[in-house]
């Protein structure tokens, strides 16, 4: 049996799934934030082997999603101009900006090219020395350590004609946000195994004192996702709150400090827009300003105006565990993957595609 093989062994996943409903005794509701264990639980249809008593809620895991209407835009403007070459992951060439989408810009002859790797984009820089290359740099603090060395490559090798537009967000901020709003009542928190293999856990102890908020960090396989599950009931059940580690082949307390030095080195927190959920401080992570010749943001002026929030997406409400997709009135009506209103409807990780295409 392969070492991914043991995570998905149905004999541990019948012996958790035994225990968790053995425990529980009360009604419960558990928010994963991490696109990724959304998609897992949906997909391996965790949510319908679990006690009635315990709700799953569905946070604000998905970088896709939680990019606003206004860096779309500046995207979409950006990726328009003929001295411009706009990379970007594949995920977010169908993300709905007020008026279209990436895919609409290249039909219409603008240069958006869909990369694997940032680093791609330093040789199409250099190939290509009279366009200025940009990089939609998206994410959470899992994919920064990999910008940060975008941005080291570029300056060793004498890159110009580079910059990033970065909508990079930090994970604790949003779980302080949510966790203190007494409208979305989440009892206890999964957190996302990869983020914490970079930053370790120690906001996450802040937050489970701050709000008396049992958290468990848990990796992605079905028996990661239900061992976190059985040890944030237990928890709940003892009525204690602190922070497991459930997910240490992969996870230390202290993370990777050298990761996120490089991060530290290269970016600075700030004041972030979240679609769905508006501005949260401290959220976000930017360019230095010693660094801010490679900001798209600096580097470019933009038309100003004010984004095209589509009112029928309820992907607020959803990333706050105030309701699930299937209470949204244009799930998999208007909103389907092959015509998103809704971030949450593109990525793969996102809450609305995961439950449209297992759950519907």
């Amino acid at each position: 049996m392969s070492r991914t093989n043991e995570f998905k062994d149905a004999s541990r996943m019948r012996t958790l799934l035994s225990a968790i409903h053995r425990i529980t005794t009360k009604k419960w509701r558990i928010m994963e934030v991490c696109g990724g264990q959304t998609y897992a639980l949906s997909r391996y249809r965790i949510e319908e082997l679990l006690p009635e008593k315990i709700t799953m809620l569905h946070g604000p895991g998905c970088p896709v999603c939680v990019t606003p209407a206004i860096m779309i835009d500046r995207a979409l403007e950006l990726a328009s101009r003929p001295e411009v070459i706009f990379c970007t992951f594949g995920d977010m060439m169908r993300v709905p900006g007020s008026r279209k989408d990436l895919i609409q810009v290249k039909a219409e002859g603008g240069d958006v090219r869909m990369i694997y790797s940032p680093l791609d984009t330093l040789k199409i820089a250099t190939d290509n020395p009279k366009k200025e290359v940009i990089f939609f740099a998206i994410g959470f603090e899992t994919t920064t350590p990999i910008y940060a060395l975008l941005i080291q490559q570029a300056q060793k090798r004498g890159i110009k004609n580079f910059s990033l537009l970065t909508a990079i967000y930090t994970i604790p901020a949003a779980i302080d946000l949510i966790a203190g709003d007494t409208d979305s009542r989440v009892n206890g928190l999964l957190a996302a195994g990869h983020v914490c293999a970079v930053t370790g856990t120690a906001k996450y102890k802040e937050i489970a004192a701050r709000h008396k908020l049992p958290v468990t960090v848990t990796g992605f396989e079905p028996v990661d996702l239900l061992y976190g599950i059985y040890k944030t009931i237990k928890q709940l059940e003892e009525e204690t709150c602190r922070v497991e580690n459930g997910y240490s082949r992969v996870v230390s307390e202290k993370g990777n400090p050298k990761a996120w030095e490089a991060v530290q080195q290269f970016f600075k927190p700030y004041d972030s827009s979240w679609r769905g959920l508006g501005e949260i401080p401290g959220s976000g992570l930017i360019l230095r300003p010693e660094y801010e010749h490679y900001n798209a943001e600096k580097r470019f002026i933009f038309t100003e105006s004010a984004p095209i929030e589509k009112q029928i997406c309820r992907a607020g409400k959803i990333m706050r565990g105030l309701m699930t997709p299937k209470q949204c009135p244009a799930f998999g009506k208007l909103c389907t993957p092959d015509h998103p209103e809704g971030a949450p409807m593109v990525s793969s990780e996102g809450v609305c595609s995961a439950y449209y295409r297992y759950n519907h």
